[in-house]
């Protein structure tokens, strides 16, 4: 059976499907230790639910808080992080200056010009992006904000959590349709299409070439994009339990083809004006940011738990994807962060953390981490960042405030 490229392509008219991993790909087959590493952080505004935030003990003996429960069936492959801080926001201000550095760790500047710096997934991607067609993706749930804080911040800082440089976010995309086209290069010109359809000679083409088991898997991963197409149909109708679940797709998508490497997923921006219809004991309240003045509500708490929720999709999803001896999810980190931990105080002085992955065997799971009396040095929120830098095998001396990787992660 002659081999394929990495690069294998089903291509039809107007669109081009990347492959996930398959024996037939020489590079992985022969080289085990090739297997991408990937990095995704998934970011809910205002905090969460302070009491039913918790985790304890390790393995299979873990207990979760309420709000983590969605992440039970997952919870050998979680690490729950508790005390962290991002010093440099902490005692600036209120909710855009608690954000606007949340994954760079630099001083933020007042004014209406936004001045913030390069976060980790952008350092990440300009280090690993080469490697892939896109280095990074940059999705939201929800548009930005413009104008000027009452605390004098811009609102950019609470609409974005990506900068690409210093005075540069990078813009969003908040259209599911648009991010999925984009993934699979479909113009518009063969719109009304299936992307499925318009690739069928490519993948009989495939399928003449390529053993019994990648058969298998393409078949699976094809039902995967025509089970998110279908949907997209679906989601102009402003649901956000199904926008969300089909960003959290894309990002799956993107991953298991390694179109990219480097992702970020805006679930709820600071300021949150989204509501939640579909959560039970939740419909008639305000919105995320009014709810989250009530932070140790039941509603709030089901908020919360929403979108960790999303977290524990994502990462069942990475984790049914084989890829090598392990799967997608055991070869990426993904982490699921806010700005604050109580949005009644506005209190920043600890931070939610979770991940959820092992990054290729670097990161040892099933764990509850505790930091909160560690003292200031030792629980950076800009260490853990440069420990999963590090774990990607990106080289730096420092990043945001932190020279020393988080001990113990």
């Amino acid at each position: 059976m002659s081999t394929l490229s990495r690069r294998a392509m089903l291509r039809g008219a107007g669109v081009a499907m990347a492959l996930p991993w398959l024996e037939s790909l020489p590079l992985f087959a022969e080289t085990p230790g090739a297997l991408p590493k990937r990095f995704a952080v998934l970011f809910m505004g205002n905090g969460i639910s302070g009491n039913d935030w918790w985790a304890k003990g390790a393995g299979a003996e873990m207990t979760l808080g309420r709000s983590l429960a969605p992440l039970e069936p997952m919870k050998s492959k979680v690490t729950v992080i508790n005390g962290l801080f991002n010093k440099p926001s902490h005692g600036q201000g209120i909710h855009p200056a608690q954000t606007g550095n949340l994954l760079s760790g630099v001083s933020l500047e007042r004014g209406a010009v936004a001045r913030s710096g390069i976060t980790v997934d952008q350092v990440l991607a300009k280090y690993v992006g080469g490697d892939t067609p896109r280095p990074s993706l940059v999705l939201s749930c929800e548009p930005p904000l413009t104008g000027r804080h009452e605390s004098e911040y811009s609102l950019a800082y609470s609409s974005h959590i990506s900068w690409q440089d210093a005075v540069s976010p990078v813009p969003p995309e908040v259209s599911a349709r648009a991010a999925f086209d984009a993934l699979f290069e479909s113009r518009s010109s063969a719109a009304g299409a299936s992307v499925i359809d318009r690739v069928k000679d490519a993948r009989a083409r495939l399928n003449r070439r390529a053993g019994a088991a990648d058969r298998r898997r393409v078949d699976a991963y094809l039902t995967s994009v025509r089970e998110t197409e279908t949907r997209l149909g679906d989601a102009a109708c402003g649901d956000l339990s199904e926008r969300a679940r089909l960003m959290c797709d894309i990002v799956a998508l993107a991953f298991q083809t390694d179109n990219t490497r480097v992702a970020s997923l805006i679930l709820a921006r600071d300021l949150s004006s989204l509501r939640y219809p579909f959560v039970d004991g939740v419909a008639a309240r305000g919105d995320h940011h009014e709810m989250s003045h009530d932070d140790l509500s039941d509603g709030y708490e089901r908020i919360v738990r929403f979108h960790v929720g999303q977290l524990a999709y994502l990462a069942a999803k990475l984790d049914a994807m084989p890829e090598g001896d392990r799967t997608v999810l055991d070869n990426s980190c993904l982490l699921w962060l806010s700005n604050m931990w109580s949005g009644f105080k506005h209190d920043n002085m600890k931070l939610p953390v979770v991940t959820a992955g092992a990054l290729g065997g670097t990161i040892q799971t099933g764990r509850a981490l505790e930091y909160l009396y560690a003292g200031d040095d030792n629980r950076k929120l800009c260490s853990l960042y440069l420990s999963i830098a590090r774990k990607m095998g990106v080289r730096l001396d420092r990043f945001g405030d932190a020279t020393t990787d988080l001990r113990g992660f």
